[in-house]
């Protein structure tokens, strides 16, 4: 029977179990921007390189996702943007992680599940291809990330209380692990213990506004409970996160 203390793990996948920003998040940026640009020109709307990347930028710093801008505001079909913003040629080549993630993710105890507003083919081929899959208890994309019937994606708070309680697991008892600070704000103004993991940060500095991108702060925030730089430091830091084996 599990302890009081045996924690959930929610783990985020692009820039904290795999460097997304060397090739995966331009990608998509670039695929982003052609899907952007062909809706403004239908629209009759200027649809230059400064204008598309504005769009883009504030409509994730308005909702946490380029994707519910283009929803809300252009009537951009949710299955249709995903689809077409993770096309890649070659995505097992642009994959760059560590080694020995696996070994890490066994070493902490309880049950982990994948938490990523990335979509479910293209994050299921990602941790396939990584060896992970049989970590995770539950596999939790964008595509399932709504209440009363709208898409709710993190940072939504009304989406992680859903998530505890279908899972009935006391806030306190949960840690999320993220690279994306606002995300880690959320989860610990429900009573999350968060964990931030760095070590892919200035990459995704330079690349403000994907669909993840991540606000830059000069030291550790008070909502985060750990900093590490690698997930491999996580089986160390357990007493911090108020987790046991």
């Amino acid at each position: 029977m599990a302890s009081n203390t045996t924690p959930l793990w929610l783990f985020d996948l692009d820039n904290t179990l795999h460097n997304a920003s060397h090739a995966i998040f331009p990608a998509i940026n670039a695929n982003m921007n052609r899907i952007i640009t062909r809706v403004l020109e239908e629209g009759g709307h200027p649809s230059d390189e400064a204008a598309v990347n504005h769009l883009r930028r504030h409509y994730w710093k308005l909702y946490g996702a380029t994707l519910l801008g283009m929803v809300r505001h252009h009537g951009v079909r949710i299955e249709d943007f995903l689809h077409e913003a993770h096309l890649f040629d070659d995505l097992p080549g642009m994959v760059r992680a560590e080694r020995g993630i696996g070994r890490w993710l066994r070493q902490l105890p309880g049950r982990k599940i994948l938490l990523t507003n990335a979509p479910h083919r293209y994050s299921r081929e990602l941790v396939r291809h990584l060896g992970l899959h049989r970590h995770f208890s539950h596999h939790l994309s964008i595509e399932s990330m709504h209440v009363h019937r709208q898409l709710r994606p993190k940072p939504s708070r009304l989406m992680l209380r859903k998530l505890l309680a279908r899972h009935k697991i006391a806030p306190h008892r949960c840690i999320l692990v993220e690279d994306t600070v606002d995300n880690l704000r959320s989860a610990r103004q429900l009573g999350v213990r968060t964990a931030w993991v760095t070590q892919y940060l200035r990459g995704s500095q330079a690349l403000l506004g994907h669909i993840g991108g991540q606000r830059v702060l000069s030291r550790m925030p008070g909502y985060v409970d750990v900093k590490v730089r690698s997930v491999r430091q996580l089986p160390r830091r357990l007493a911090a996160l108020g987790a046991r084996r």
